[in-house]
C-alpha cells in the first residue's frame, strides 16, 4: 500500500499520513494545546510548592536563630518574645535552657570565617571552628522556668563576647558557643 501526503487547501482539510490512519481534524488540536496549558500550570504549582516547602524547612537558618541586628525594640520580655517569634525549641519540643541573639550586621558574623583562630568545635566534631577577632553585642536568654514550649520564661542580660562558628563553603553553617 502507498501511503499518501495531502497539503490542506482549507482550514477544515488535514494532512493524511498513511491509509486507515484517523486524520487530527483542528478541533482536536484546540483540545490537546488546552490540556497542555493545563498541565504547565499544575507543574508550576507544584513546583512553587515545593520551593515553599524547602523554605519552611530552611526557616532555621543561623541568621534566623541568632542574628537581630538592628536589635529589635522590645522593651520587655525581650527574651521570651524573640524564641517564640522565632520557634526557637529543642527538637522534643521542650525550652531551650538558653540561647543568644547577636547584635551584629551578618557581613561582620561572616567574616568570622576568615578568621586566623581556629578552636576545637563542640563534641570534637571534624569540622573547622573558628573564632572571631573582635567581641560582638549580644542578648543571652537563661531558662528560668517552663518545661514545654512555648511556656518558657526566660532571663535576659546584656553582653559582649567572642563568638565560635562552624564554616563551610558558603560561609558560617552553625554557631557553636560563645565566650566573654
Amino acid at each position: 500500500m502507498c501511503s499518501l501526503l495531502w497539503w490542506p487547501l482549507h482550514s477544515q482539510t488535514s494532512y493524511v499520513a498513511a491509509e486507515g490512519i484517523q486524520r487530527i481534524r483542528p478541533k482536536h488540536v484546540k483540545d490537546l494545546i488546552t490540556l497542555m496549558i493545563l498541565m504547565v500550570i499544575i507543574f508550576l504549582v507544584l513546583l512553587f510548592w515545593e520551593n515553599e516547602l524547602d523554605e519552611e524547612a530552611m526557616a532555621a537558618t543561623l541568621e534566623q536563630l541568632h542574628v537581630d541586628y538592628p536589635q529589635s525594640d522590645i522593651p520587655i520580655r525581650y527574651c521570651n518574645h524573640m524564641i517564640i517569634q522565632r520557634v526557637i525549641k529543642e527538637p522534643n519540643n521542650t525550652c531551650k535552657k538558653g540561647h543568644f541573639f547577636i547584635h551584629e550586621r551578618p557581613r561582620n558574623i561572616n567574616s568570622v570565617c576568615s578568621s586566623p583562630r581556629r578552636v576545637t568545635c563542640q563534641n570534637h566534631a571534624p569540622s573547622l571552628c573558628f573564632l572571631s577577632e573582635i567581641k560582638f553585642k549580644m542578648t543571652v536568654c537563661k531558662l528560668i522556668e517552663g518545661t514545654r514550649y512555648p511556656a518558657c520564661n526566660y532571663h535576659v542580660f546584656a553582653t559582649e563576647g567572642f563568638i565560635v562558628v562552624t564554616c563551610d563553603d558558603m560561609g558560617p553553617a552553625k554557631i557553636q558557643r560563645y565566650t566573654e
